[in-house]
C-alpha cells in the first residue's frame, strides 16, 4: 500500500514538473519570438514615434538599414521566414510609405523605382529559396548601399558621404535640394504616368478621328465614349486611393496585387484592339467594313473596346499618380509639388495636340498599322509591368540568374516592361511569338483583300470602258444614222421640187 502511495506521489509530481517544464519552455519561446518579433521598428510611423532622427532621406536609409540588419541576423540565425519579412516591411514600411520610391523615381530617373523593387525582390527570392547566408548578406548589402546611394543624391550630400559628416550641403543647399527634388518628381510622375495613357487615349482618339471621314457628326458619336472612358477611369483612380487609405491597403501588397490585375486586364483589352485594328489597316478593309451591313453593330463593339482600353490605360497610371501625391501633399515644399503637377499637365496637353494633329497627315493604312503595333508594344510592357506588380505583391517569388543580367535598367526598358527575370520575359516571349504570327497572318490576309479589291477594280475598270465603248458606238451609229436621214430627207425634199418645176 505505502509503495503505491509513494509510485502514485512520483507520478503526480513527474506530471506538475513536465507541465512546469513545459510552461517555461512555452515562455522561452514566446519571449524569443517577441523578441524576434520586434527585433527592428516594422513602420516608419513607428520609427519617427520612437525619437529617431526622421528629418532626411539619409535618415529613412538608416531606419530601413536597421531593419535590412536585423533580416540579416534573422537569416544567420536559420530563421528564413523573419529574414524575408523584414526585407518586406523595408519596402512596404518604409520605402513606399515615406515616398522614397517614387521621389526617387521622380528625381533620379523612372527606372530606377523598378530598378530598386527588383533588388527588394532578388533579397526576397534568396530568403524564400533558402539561399545561402553569402548569398542573402551580399543582396542586401547591395540593397542598402543603392538606398544609400539615393539617399545621398535626394538629399543633396555628395555619392557615398553620410548625411551627418562635416562635408555634407549647408541647410540652405539642402532645402534647395529638397524642393528641386519634390519639383523634379511631381513633374516627373505626373509626366511619365501621364504619357503612357495619353499616348494610348491619343492614338485612339486620332484613329475615330480618322475613321469617321470628315463627318462631323459621326466623329462626336465615336469618340464620346473614349472621352467619357478617360473620366471615368479618372474618377476610379480617385475611388481607389481613397479605399486603399480607407482599408489601410495602401502601399501594401494589396495594392501591388490590384495594380498587377489592372495591368493585366488591360493586356487583354489592348492586344483585342491592337488585333482589331491592324485587320483594318488595309484601306480595302477598311472601305469594306464601314460599308457592310453589320456596320452599326460591329462599329459600336469596336468603339465600345476602345473606350475600355482608355479606361483601363487611364485608371491604372491615375491611381498610381493619385497615391503618390498624397505623401507628397502632407509634408513640405507644398508649392514645388504644386508646381511639379500643373508644368506636367501642361506638358502632357501639348502631347495630346502633336499626337493629334500629326495623326491627321497620316494616310489611312500607316497610321492604322503603326497605331496597332503601338498597341502590341503596349501589351507587351503591360503584360511585364502587370507581372512585376504581382511579385512585389509577393503572390510569387522572382528568378533572376546571371545570364539575364546583361539585361539594363533604364528608362526605355522600364516603359517597355522588360525585367531581367524569367516571370516576366517568358510571358512576353511567348506573346510576341504570337504577335508576330497574327500580325503576317493578318498582313497576308490584308494583301489577299487588296489584290481582289484591285482586280474587282480592274473588271469594274474593264466593263466601264466596255461599256463607255459600246455607248460612244451606239452615239456614233446614232449621228451616221441622223446624217444619213437628213441626206435622204434632202434629196427627197430636192427630189420633189423637180417634179413640181
Amino acid at each position: 500500500m505505502k509503495i503505491a502511495v509513494k509510485h502514485f506521489k512520483s507520478k503526480r509530481q513527474t506530471r506538475i514538473l513536465s507541465f512546469l517544464m513545459a510552461v517555461v519552455t512555452a515562455s522561452f519561446l514566446m519571449s524569443a519570438f517577441t523578441f524576434a518579433d520586434e527585433a527592428y521598428i516594422k513602420t516608419w510611423d513607428d520609427y519617427k514615434a520612437s525619437g529617431a532622427p526622421a528629418a532626411t532621406w539619409n535618415d529613412v536609409a538608416d531606419a530601413m538599414s536597421a531593419v535590412l540588419d536585423a533580416g540579416k541576423t534573422a537569416y544567420e540565425g536559420g530563421d528564413a521566414d523573419l529574414a524575408y519579412k523584414a526585407v518586406s516591411d523595408a519596402y512596404y514600411g518604409y520605402y513606399e510609405t515615406t515616398g522614397f520610391e517614387r521621389v526617387a523615381m521622380g528625381y533620379i530617373s523612372g527606372s530606377r523605382k523598378s530598378e530598386m523593387e527588383l533588388q527588394f525582390a532578388a533579397c526576397k527570392s534568396v530568403a524564400k529559396k533558402g539561399g545561402s547566408t553569402d548569398e542573402f548578406n551580399e543582396q542586401v548589402e547591395l540593397l542598402k548601399s543603392m538606398l544609400r546611394e539615393d539617399a545621398n543624391i535626394l538629399d543633396g550630400t555628395s555619392s557615398g558621404e553620410d548625411s551627418g559628416s562635416s562635408d555634407s550641403a549647408s541647410e540652405g543647399d539642402s532645402a534647395k535640394a529638397a524642393a528641386m527634388a519634390t519639383f523634379a518628381a511631381c513633374f516627373g510622375i505626373i509626366l511619365r504616368e501621364g504619357f503612357e495613357a495619353i499616348l494610348i487615349v491619343g492614338a485612339i482618339i486620332a484613329y475615330l478621328i480618322k475613321s469617321s471621314e470628315g463627318d462631323e457628326k459621326k466623329r462626336k458619336k465615336l469618340v464620346r465614349p473614349v472621352y467619357l472612358g478617360s473620366l471615368i477611369g479618372i474618377a476610379a483612380s480617385f475611388v481607389l486611393a481613397w479605399l486603399l487609405n480607407a482599408l489601410k491597403l495602401a502601399n501594401s501588397a494589396s495594392q501591388e496585387i490590384i495594380e498587377g490585375v489592372t495591368a493585366l486586364i488591360a493586356v487583354v483589352v489592348l492586344y483585342y484592339v491592337s488585333n482589331w485594328m491592324l485587320s483594318k489597316s488595309e484601306t480595302d478593309a477598311w472601305t469594306s467594313y464601314i460599308k457592310g451591313k453589320a456596320q452599326q453593330s460591329a462599329e459600336s463593339g469596336g468603339v465600345l473596346a476602345l473606350a475600355l482600353t482608355a479606361f483601363l490605360a487611364v485608371f491604372r497610371e491615375g491611381a498610381e499618380v493619385v497615391l503618390f501625391f498624397q505623401p507628397m501633399l502632407s509634408g513640405g515644399n507644398l508649392d514645388m509639388v504644386w508646381a511639379g503637377f500643373i508644368v506636367g499637365c501642361i506638358c502632357l496637353v501639348f502631347v495630346y495636340l502633336a499626337i493629334h494633329l500629326l495623326s491627321i497627315q497620316i494616310p489611312i493604312k500607316p497610321f492604322f498599322t503603326a497605331t496597332s503595333i503601338l498597341m502590341f508594344i503596349m501589351s507587351i510592357s503591360f503584360l511585364g509591368a502587370g507581372i512585376k506588380e504581382l511579385i512585389e505583391g509577393e503572390v510569387f517569388g522572382m528568378t533572376s540568374p546571371s545570364w539575364l543580367q546583361w539585361i539594363p535598367t533604364n528608362d526605355v526598358m522600364d516603359v517597355l516592361g522588360i525585367y531581367p527575370c524569367l516571370e516576366t520575359l517568358v510571358p512576353q516571349l511567348l506573346l510576341l511569338v504570337v504577335t508576330v504570327i497574327i500580325f503576317v497572318r493578318t498582313t497576308k490576309k490584308n494583301r489577299i483583300i487588296h489584290a481582289e479589291a484591285e482586280a474587282k477594280r480592274a473588271e469594274e475598270r474593264a466593263a466601264l470602258e466596255a461599256q463607255q465603248k459600246a455607248e460612244e458606238e451606239a452615239h456614233l451609229r446614232e449621228v451616221v444614222r441622223e446624217i444619213v436621214s437628213e441626206m435622204l430627207a434632202g434629196r427627197d425634199a430636192a427630189g420633189g421640187g423637180q417634179q413640181e418645176s
